[in-house]
């Protein structure tokens, strides 16, 4: 079959998903970057969401990071980045979802909230967040391994990434580090930002600095709530 073709934005965690995705098993794919507030022509007709990332493989067009990373893990099964076993393979789709439906939302709600109500009751949702994460999470999945479902990188591991990558926002931003709560996970932080493929799609520090002190203007940081 061809290779992959894939439709992103630098800036955008969705899109780090799925390079990521491509790097880990070293598929045959060229890219195009989309600049979103200027999208080519044509592009919504391959995106119909009309955002990124997007991926054309032959005559199949997709997008939604999560289906495509499902869809190359199945179509390109080496190395796998779910699990084989049904059981096993739903739980980590549950772990999937938890970082979209409440991991992303807590972090942005932190970060971008409107006033410092907003602001704080997202940190306090990332930081419920956090702690889940902690204990049901890698404190009950990893065993001893490195990462989330053990002893090799999952689509997990990907979903979560790019926040983490994005966490200096917080600190510069809302005076927020991790919790001294959280050992398992910064553990884990630690050795997911070493992958070459981590490595590789990575962004500066300044340059989330620079969007978003722009994109915010200038906040008044929230107290801390683990000091």
């Amino acid at each position: 079959m061809s290779s992959v073709q894939l439709y992103f934005a630098k800036a955008s965690t969705f899109s780090q998903r799925t390079r990521v995705v491509l790097l880990e098993k070293g598929i045959d794919f060229s890219s195009t970057e989309i600049d979103l507030q200027n999208k080519p022509d044509g592009y919504t007709q391959i995106s119909r969401y009309g955002k990124v990332p997007a991926i054309k493989h032959g005559d199949i067009e997709i997008y939604e990071s999560a289906i495509i990373n499902e869809y190359l893990d199945e179509v390109f099964p080496e190395p796998p980045l779910l699990p084989r076993d049904p059981g096993a393979k739903a739980i980590a789709r549950i772990w999937i979802d938890y970082a979209n439906t409440r991991f992303v939302p807590a972090f942005n709600k932190f970060l971008r909230g409107k006033d410092a109500q907003e602001q704080g009751q997202g940190q306090r949702e990332f930081l419920e967040a956090l702690l889940y994460i902690e204990q049901e999470g890698l404190g009950k999945l990893s065993g001893n391994g490195p990462y989330w479902l053990g002893e090799q990188l999952s689509l997990v591991d990907i979903s979560f990434y790019p926040w983490f990558e994005r966490l200096p926002l917080l600190e510069h931003f809302r005076n927020f580090t991790l919790p001294t709560e959280t050992p398992r996970l910064q553990k884990w932080w630690n050795t997911v930002r070493d992958r070459e493929s981590i490595r590789a799609v990575e962004n500066p520090t300044s340059f989330y600095l620079e969007r978003f002190a722009k994109i915010l203007g200038a906040p008044t940081p929230v107290a801390s709530a683990q000091k």
